[in-house]
């Protein structure tokens, strides 16, 4: 039987604080931790060499540690400048080399701007240039994961993600709860069932095996009226959303998500209070 998996995005302060230095000891500290997966953060541009990543992922499969990547904060889906647009085929396509080295199934892309333009006009351009990927780089098996966005100006609503998954067979939706709470007025996860209808939408929309297998992020997010505005630890009480409710969801919906946690600072912390959490849900 499936069963979530959890991990950080990215090293957590207590990881240096221990005196790790580098990020190819991560593996072997996540698995020491208790958790399941590591997202690697490229958001600021893929620096690292083949070798450094090729070392990562040998110690990823040493340490039995599911690895995903995510991509860089420039890639532009919707960018209305062509040049700039289409420029993202090379990131992605470097991504994609990278995942390769890392031993990483899944590439997290963002879903792309709709500030300067009409969201009609916004998915047009995405999916352009998502159409424009799947033909460049043809069968693969890592999945491109298209995320849902926090501020409301973002293309990434869960409809909108759905949408630009049925591009290409090669893309699949990842699910952040916290953005999905930040864009809602009062938040959108108020119990079981909000959560469940997650689950629900995806497998309508795509297929049950994607909502089967979905990848995750989740934080707690302070959020404003647009949307997103920073990201929290759980420690914060104002601002949601509350794990307890999606472990309880997961184990009704029988599905079997990776969920990375992407709180400020505190991800290793979280991402295991949340695999608790969910282990006591399964028992009860």
């Amino acid at each position: 039987m499936s069963i979530a998996t959890f991990g950080p995005g990215g090293n957590s302060d207590l990881f240096y604080k221990e005196g790790n230095k580098s990020t190819l000891q991560s593996p072997g500290w996540i698995k020491r931790f208790g958790l399941d997966a590591f997202e690697y953060e490229a958001g600021n541009g893929l620096t690292a060499g083949e070798a450094s990543l090729r070392a990562v992922g040998q110690k990823a499969r040493e340490h039995g540690i599911l690895m995903s990547l995510h991509t860089p904060y420039f890639i532009s889906l919707s960018g209305v400048v062509e040049e700039k647009r289409l420029k993202s085929l090379d990131y992605i396509q470097k991504s994609l080399w990278a995942a390769e080295l890392l031993g990483a199934d899944t590439i997290v892309i963002h879903s792309g701007s709709a500030a300067k333009i009409s969201r009609e006009e916004a998915m047009a351009l995405s999916k352009d240039t998502l159409a424009r990927v799947a033909e460049a780089v043809g069968e693969t098996k890592i999945k491109l994961g298209i995320e849902t966005m926090g501020k409301v100006n973002q293309l990434g609503t869960l409809a909108e993600v759905i949408e630009q998954c049925r591009v290409s067979p090669i893309y699949a939706p990842v699910v952040d709860f916290g953005h999905l709470n930040a864009r809602a007025i009062g938040g959108a996860f108020p119990d079981v069932d909000s959560y469940r209808r997650v689950f629900d939408e995806i497998a309508v929309g795509l297929g049950d095996d994607f909502a089967k297998h979905l990848h995750c992020h989740f934080s707690k997010i302070e959020y404003t009226s647009a949307g997103e505005k920073k990201h929290l630890t759980f420690a914060d009480g104002e601002f949601g959303p509350v794990f307890e409710p999606l472990a309880e969801a997961i184990v009704r919906e029988g599905v079997a998500p990776r969920i990375i946690c992407e709180s400020d600072g505190t991800q290793a912390e979280d991402a295991l209070y949340m695999k608790r959490a969910y282990e006591q849900a399964r028992s009860r």
